[in-house]
């Protein structure tokens, strides 16, 4: 594993622990040439999954797309990088457990704006205005009066 600092591709472990239910580990590790610490993560390597999008074009699922999407709905809120994570695995483990090939890209939307409801409401909103692709204030406000609905 290669230092993200130095480059150099020598690094020890200084801790090791299983995260997100057991289909990853977490490792600390520490660069032995410049002494930077990062984190990485393993996990099992599953078969390809086709996303169908609104276009009807198929492109391969990419975590690391998933994954910045959610992370911009996080933006500058007080939800840990740790929570973030297990939400975009949970997202992906329930993407892949339909067992099937092709999934339809609005299925993944649906399966994120879930997950970030129930976490923070300010992270599904703005998930939500580029997803449904709100083009009115009136769209916005419903789906607003629809969240404290949920509340109440």
């Amino acid at each position: 594993m290669r230092c993200p600092v130095c480059n150099a591709q020598v690094s020890r472990v200084l801790e090791s622990r299983e995260v997100e239910d057991g289909v990853s580990i977490r490792r600390r590790r520490e660069c032995i040439k410049c002494s930077h610490r990062f984190t990485t993560y393993e996990r099992l390597e599953v078969p390809n999954l086709m996303i169908i999008k609104k276009s009807g074009e198929r492109e391969l699922f990419d975590r690391e797309k998933l994954s910045r999407g959610i992370y911009r709905a996080f933006e500058k809120r007080p939800v840990s990088a740790d929570k973030i994570e297990l939400i975009i695995s949970e997202v992906e483990r329930k993407a892949r457990g339909y067992d099937q090939a092709e999934l339809n890209s609005r299925k993944i939307g649906s399966l994120v704006m879930e997950e970030l409801l129930s976490v923070d409401d300010v992270a599904y909103v703005r998930f939500a205005s580029v997803y449904r692709s709100f083009a009115t204030l009136d769209r916005f406000e419903k789906e607003l009066k629809k969240i404290k609905k949920l509340h109440n």
